[in-house]
Formats: structure tokens, sequence, C-alpha cells
């Protein structure tokens, strides 16, 4: 060979380039490492690859076709649980590198933490987890990189097994050999597990004592008997029981202290969800999921009665873990899958506090020996125009952050006291957290103490100023106010708005239409039909549902005859109304009336919550309510849909407002009752003229301001049918809508609205 031949191939050879590159957003947890290290080997790249702190680094070097391949898969194709928010490189000289590698973690900060929910059992861990001849057939924490526990196991980052809950099981020759293999599923899952080294299952009755046998085939020989079991889960525990005998369901409310409120049910599969729920495309896919929430899915009449009583939706669930999928396939029927609690507290998540605080309620308890570093419940959502909506957010939704249309100082949004739920926000990411529960007790506020250290502890957030209810009296306010941080006082129906705004990234004023329940208003009375003119950082009230008189305060959430009588009192249908409602003492009716004539004391109201409330009363559909929203619930389960004809309503203006009338839509209700209309008939009329008198508002309002853009919150737009019929409506009329999908339109979502209207102003 000739020296000049030589020399032509060596000019002919491409030149080698490097860089270094960071890539960021949810990519620790997820298998990304493997991901790189992969894509490296088919792309002809050395160099290696760690996590550092939030962010994964990458020293990459090779032909510059090549890495610039390279880098443009880093985003293109991430694995299927990563969030790729950006990639960014730099030049770097070449340092010779014969392979690619992956390299230990560093705990270096370089960029926002960002981890994984927990996600369901994959298919690839089902096929080993019921095949007799893999090694970890039947073992109930089977895992790879693609599925199982994350942020509930978590204690520090970056997330290195040796800073979770499985930093106790060493590995055997086996896991450590897949461990450390790049090539394999299990590469870095830092849950791995087998037989031999990993968590173990106990069965126990209900003071302790260890119950022989299999602890999942004696658990399902229990539910099959009619017994009530506690399982501990990914992120706490479930109290499960026989879907279809009424005799063990009504026992389990019974000993839970829950008389009405829905439970959720678990199916094996998708198979056996199909026979039992009439499940549209979007349905199927949403319930089979790597969230694998429970999705609000229509009944087709197989469960006991009292699994949800007085609906016509089910709380449908598939198994989010294996131990699920074996104790489903032992039992091979249906099981209720609620949450292991006393109603209204915290779940359980720790083995001596369930056996203290469920041993009256539970016949066994299935237990393990992973500790659960972080209490979550299960997420409920439901599929609305073909897409998810997340009504509780909750395992497997949270932590994952929200992107705000606006950096925002460090933050934090105090929540609500119905439905807690906190956020902490830095830059653009907002942190909204887990649901929590009712912030009504000690019990509650240090679940919920306990969850925001541990968010300020992981994402490294020191807020600077903390967003609270103007309610006083709220726990969350109060703890607001024990920060000694600048605080921001949010009305509460703005932070509703503000809330949707923050997730679809509005910027400007728009039209915010907010039905709830209850929010103390800035003139200190109780606001729940609003209509604001808002941006992020100003609300003005330009109109509202016409005050009525809320007889005893909080009695009237409890009682709703109670706003029956003020609202038909209002309407000037009293007598009337009074033969439509149950036999009342006369002392008690004589009370309520003093007080809505205002001869007694008693708040002034806006609240469309009331207002369904009243109605649902009227037309005896739940004169007590055992559960929050339940009369506005039970009033959409019985509406028909096929109803066309709308009551009157009027608007009026008082001092420089909208005042939307509900006197004559309270006397047509009356009215047809009177008549002999079936409730359901005069339900479905309700539904659809509120939709109408919610347009004729908005239309109202967009001719004195110009306004197009309209965004819904607070939990009465839980209600699918008046939220279909009001987008509808107002779609029809050339506005643009925005309804919360990722974060709960309830007081789950306030959280999120507190730090959005804080943020705009402390920059004035």
């Amino acid at each position: 060979m000739t020296t000049e031949m030589t020399r032509a191939r060596a000019t002919s050879r491409p030149s080698v380039v490097a860089r270094r590159i960071e890539v960021r957003g949810v990519v620790q947890g997820v298998g990304f490492r493997p991901f790189v290290w992969r894509l490296a080997n088919r792309h002809g790249v050395t160099g290696w690859v760690r996590n550092r702190g939030g962010v994964v680094e990458i020293l990459a070097e090779g032909p510059e076709e090549r890495l610039e391949a390279f880098c443009r898969a880093l985003e293109a194709d991430p694995p299927p649980l990563a969030r790729v928010e950006e990639v960014r490189w730099s030049e770097v000289r070449p340092g010779g590198f014969a392979t690619f590698e992956v390299d230990e973690s560093q705990e270096e900060e370089l960029g926002e933490r960002l981890i994984s929910p927990d996600v369901a059992t994959c298919g690839a861990c089902l096929r080993e987890l019921f095949d007799p001849a893999d090694r970890r057939y039947r073992y109930p924490f089977i895992n790879c990189t693609d599925c199982g526990p994350r942020f509930t196991i978590i204690e520090a980052l970056p997330y290195d097994r040796e800073r979770t809950s499985m930093r106790v099981f060493p590995m055997c020759p086996d896991c450590e050999r897949e461990y450390r293999d790049p090539s394999d599923r299990r590469f870095h899952a830092e849950p791995v597990a087998c037989p031999a080294c990993g968590p173990t299952l106990r069965l126990v009755d209900g003071r302790g004592r260890p119950i022989a046998g299999d602890p999942i085939e004696r658990a399902a020989a229990l539910l099959l008997e009619g017994r009530i079991v506690a399982l501990k889960g990914l992120g706490g525990f479930h109290l499960a029981c026989l879907a279809e005998e009424e005799g063990v369901v009504a026992e389990l409310r019974r000993r839970k202290r829950r008389p009405h409120k829905p439970f959720a049910v678990m199916v094996a599969d998708l198979e056996a969800a199909r026979e039992r729920f009439a499940l549209s495309p979007a349905e199927e896919r949403l319930l089979a999921s790597p969230q694998a929430p429970i999705v609000l899915v229509r009944d087709r009449g197989t469960l006991a009665p009292s699994v949800a009583p007085g609906h016509r939706r089910q709380g449908a669930m598939l198994p989010a873990t294996p131990l699920h999928h074996l104790l489903l396939r032992e039992v091979g029927r249906p099981l209720v899958m609620t949450s292991g609690n006393v109603s209204d507290e915290p779940i359980c998540i720790d083995d001596e506090d369930a056996l203290r605080r469920l041993a009256g309620i539970a016949d066994a308890f299935l237990l393990h020996d992973r500790r659960i570093v972080a209490r979550y419940d299960d997420p409920v959502t439901r599929v609305w125009r073909g897409e998810p909506v997340v009504l509780r957010r909750a395992r497997s939704y949270a932590p994952s952050p929200i992107t705000l249309p606006v950096a925002v100082p460090p933050i934090l949004g105090a929540g609500a006291e119905l439905h807690g739920a906190f956020c902490l926000a830095s830059g653009t990411h907002a942190f909204l957290s887990q649901h929590i529960g009712d912030l009504d007790s000690e019990e509650a506020m240090r679940a919920y103490e306990e969850a925001l250290e541990r968010y300020r502890t992981l994402f490294r957030i020191e807020p600077e100023a903390v967003a609270h209810d103007l309610h006083p009296d709220f726990l969350s306010t109060r703890y607001a106010e024990e920060t000694g941080l600048p605080r921001v006082a949010v009305q509460h129906h703005q932070a509703h708005v503000a809330a949707t705004m923050a997730e679809h990234r509005l910027r400007g004023e728009v039209i915010g239409v907010a039905f709830d329940g209850f929010g103390l208003g800035e003139d200190e009375t109780a606001w729940g039909g609003e209509f604001l003119v808002c941006n992020a950082a100003r609300a003005e009230r330009v109109g509202h549902l016409r005050q009525v008189r809320q007889p005893g305060g909080d009695a009237a959430v409890r009682y709703p005859w109670r706003m029956a009588i003020a609202h038909a009192q209002d309407a000037g249908v009293l007598p009337a109304a009074l033969g439509l409602l149950g036999e009342r003492s006369v002392e008690e009716l004589e009370t309520v009336l003093a007080q809505v004539r205002g001869e007694l004391p008693s708040p002034r109201t806006s609240s469309g919550g009331r207002l369904f409330d009243a109605v649902a009363a009227l037309a005896g559909i739940c004169e007590e309510a055992t559960y929050e929203g339940q009369p506005a619930i039970l009033l959409e389960q019985a509406a028909l849909s096929s109803a066309t004809r709308e009551y009157a309503f009027e608007l009026a203006t008082v001092d420089g407002r909208l005042v939307l009338d509900t006197r004559p839509i309270v006397a047509g209700v009356v009215k047809d009752l009177v008549r002999g209309r079936s409730p359901g008939e005069v339900a479905g009329r309700f539904h659809r003229t509120l939709a109408a008198a919610i347009l004729e508002v908005c239309r109202a309002i967009r001719g004195g301001t110009g306004l197009s853009r309209v965004v819904l919150g607070g939990g009465v737009f839980q209600n699918d049918l008046l939220l279909s019929d009001v987008v509808t409506r107002l779609e029809t009329c050339d506005f643009e809508v925005y309804v919360p999908r990722r974060t709960p339109v309830g007081d789950g979502g306030v959280a999120l609205g507190q730090v959005l209207v804080a943020s705009a102003r402390l920059e004035g």
C-alpha cells in the first residue's frame, strides 16, 4: 500500500467531535440511562451517561453526523415514562473513549428535580408474574424500569437504591447481575427484587397474629367467605371485600362509618371490566393506562346496590401492583377496593398504625415489609369528550409538575379546607400535591405538613412567600400564618379560575365562571355562584347568583331541606314547597323559618352548590347529606338528559353587577313537582336552565368587555351533564372555553391558582 493511499484513507475518515449534554425533565427513575446507553451503541457513539442532581448528564463523542442523530433521538423517542423538557449541549474536547458506559450518580445539583410518580405493573412484568418457568413467578413485588413504585419509596435524590426504602434489601447475585447490565430491562431499576432477596408478604388476623398458609391464597379464601381484608398497597392500605355481596358491602359501610359515599371496585383485567361496566374505547384506554386510576364508568347493574347507592356510574379500577393482580386472579370476582381508613381520616401507611386504626374494620391484614415513605391515595378520573379528566390527583399523577405560563419565585400555595392539597412552585414548574383529605383535624394537618416537608426536601424549594384562602379559620390559612413568610390572601373563586388558567397557560383577561359550595367573598359573605373578569393578578366580581339565607350556616350543608326552605321562601312558594318536604318538628321548622326571614342570625350565600341542594331536597332526592356534594351528585344521577324545556330565569343589574335571579327557577321547580312531574324530569330541566343562564350571563359580560375566553372552575363543574351543556352552548356562541383536565376542577386544584395569583401580585 502506498503512502499516498494511506494518507487518502486517513483524511476521508470522519472527524470525531464531542458534546457535553444535559437532559432535563422527568428523566430519573424511568430507565433513561439504559435508553441512552442503547441509543449510543445504535449510533456508534462513545462516552458516558450519569444522573447528576436533577438532570441526566451525557458526554458523547463520535462523527458529527452520528452525534447529531444521537442528540435528536434523545428528545424524539424517550422511554415511555420519561418526559423530556429540554436537551442542551455544548462542544467539548474529545476524550478518546473506546466504549459508552453508565457512570455512578453524582449528587451535585445541575437543575430542577423532577420525579416520576408510581406506575402500574407493565405487560412484560405481568407475563413473568404468571409464568411458572420464571424465577419471579407469583412474586408480589416484581417490577422493572418501566413500572413499579417510585415516589412512594424515595427518601432522597438522586434516585438510587441506597436512597429508597429498598436499601434494606441487599440484592442477590441474580438481581445484581440484572441491575448492572445496561442491556437488561431491570438495569438500575431501583426497586428490583425477587423471592430470594426482596420484600415478603404475611397475613395476620385482626389482633396481629399470623395466619398460616400462602398469604395470597388464604386472603382470597377469607374474601370468598365474606370477610373484609386490609392490604398494603403502593401508597397506603386498601380495604377489600366482595363487591357482589350486599351483606358484606353493607357491613364494610357500617364499620368504616361511610353510609353512602360510593366505593371503588377493582376487577382483574379489561375483559372482566367489560363484563361489569359499559366502557367506551377511551375509558378502556384510561383504565389500562400506566396510571391505573379509578375511572367513573357506566354500570351494568351486576354489583351490590350498596357499592354506589343511587349512582348510575361506578368507580372502576384495574390492579396497579403485582399484589393486587395476584389477589384478583385468585379471588376471580370483583372486589370493593377502598382507602384504608375510617371516613375522613388520612389513609394508613404503617403496619402498626393500620393494625391499630383498622382493627375494628378488617378481619385480616395482608402486610409486607417494604416501607411506604409517602402517603398516596388512588386517583379518580373520568373521560370527557374522549379525553381523561382528573378529579382527584393522587398516586401515579402527583408529583408530575404543571408547567406555568410564566416563571414564578419560590411560592407555597396552602390550598383550601376541603380536598386539601398544597402547591410548591418555582420557575415554570408547579408541584401540585396529591389529595391529602379534608383539612379539618390535627391528624389531617400532620399528614399535610409531612407531605409538604417531603416536597420541600426532594424538590429543594424553599418558599419565599405563601398564598392562602381568605377564610381566617381554615387550618391551611392558619398554617400559612405560622410560616412567618410574606402572605398573599387569594379569594377562593379567583383561585379556582386561576388554577384553570395556570393549567392551560393562559395570559391576559378572561371571563371566569366559578360555581361551588362555599368560598369566603371579599365582602365576607358566602360566595359560590360567581362570574368574574380575571387576569393573573386581580379579579372583579361582575356577576353572581342571587343571594339567599343559609339557615344554620354549615347545618344547611348537612340538611339540604333547609336550603329548600330558604330558596322557596325567597321565591314566594314556601307553602307549596313545605308540602314536598318531609315532616319536621314544629320547633325545628320555626327556627329555620325565623332564620330565612332574618328574625334570627343567618348568613347569606350566592352558592351554586346550595342551589343544587335546594332542588335535590324539593325533588325528594336528598334531604340529608352524609358526604360532601351528595345532593348535587344524586340530582345529576336522577336527571333525564332527554328533558327539553327550561324554566324561566331573569338577569338584573344590582350595584353595577349582573345578578342571576333564581326565584323563577325555584318557582318553576316547585310548580312542576306539585303538578306531579317526575323528579328526573325536573332535575333535567333544572340542569338545562342553569346552563342556559350561565350562557346568558357570559354573553352579557362579553357585550360589556369584549372578552370571549371563558374559564370554568369549582366543584359544581364535576357535574358531567351541566359541564357538557354549558361548554356546548358557549362554543356554539363562539366562546373559547377552558376546563381543567390535569388538575382537579374542585378544591383540590385551588392551591395551583393561589400560586399564580400570588406571583402576579408580588411581581406588581
